[in-house]
């Protein structure tokens, strides 16, 4: 149930830990809602309710659905954690975080909201800075020798295209096979994404 203090967003006699309690009930709200309908198919008033808070604490302590939506993207990822790390393990490790959400048994929330919500015009700037900032730019940061953001950018393709293929065709028999055959054949196929590119060489004269 929401406090009085909770119903009237201009007080300044709403303790902290209230505040706070209520911000993170209206992020999980937002990150399942998001989830289960994509961007374009939640509204402020859908959030608020879910959260057992009104719209105006919601616009008070986001300013936008938008700006909301960024926020719960930068806080539910683990792919952080999982580039952090030594170099030379992060192909292993992509490969490993992989196979584990398979074994999950279910899309994750973060997955849904990313399937779900791509393609949509007000957070396309948002889905950008995230696949930047959160996967792109840290394997860049990992690798050495030349064109590391082309093979970056080639292995997060590998990471962020799964979503169609669950979509259309799901991921049962992937669920089905071996797991550290799948860990093999995915870390051998991040290697090979993160492996500098061939010198390119001129024709023979």
């Amino acid at each position: 149930m929401m406090t009085r203090v909770e119903q009237e967003p201009g007080s300044a006699r709403r303790p902290k830990r209230d505040r706070e309690a209520t911000r993170r009930r209206i992020l999980n709200a937002a990150r399942d809602l998001f989830g289960e309908h994509g961007y374009d198919g939640v509204t402020v008033r859908m959030i608020a309710a879910r959260a057992e808070a009104n719209t105006a604490l919601v616009n008070r302590y986001f300013g936008s659905k938008a700006a909301l939506f960024g926020e719960v993207l930068a806080g539910e990822s683990v792919i952080r954690g999982v580039i952090a790390g030594d170099p030379g393990g992060l192909p292993r490790r992509l490969a490993e975080h992989f196979v584990r959400l398979l074994d999950q048994g279910s899309v994750t929330a973060m997955s849904r909201m990313l399937d779900r919500s791509a393609g949509q015009p007000e957070v396309k700037e948002i889905l950008l800075h995230y696949l930047e900032d959160v996967i792109v730019e840290p394997i860049v940061a990992q690798l050495d020798g030349p064109d590391a953001r082309a093979r970056a950018l080639l292995a997060s393709t590998i990471i962020m295209g799964g979503g169609p293929v669950r979509r259309l065709l799901g991921l049962n028999d992937l669920r089905a096979a071996d797991p550290a055959e799948l860990t093999d054949r995915l870390t051998a196929m991040f290697t090979a994404a993160l492996a500098p590119l061939p010198t390119s060489r001129l024709p023979a004269s």
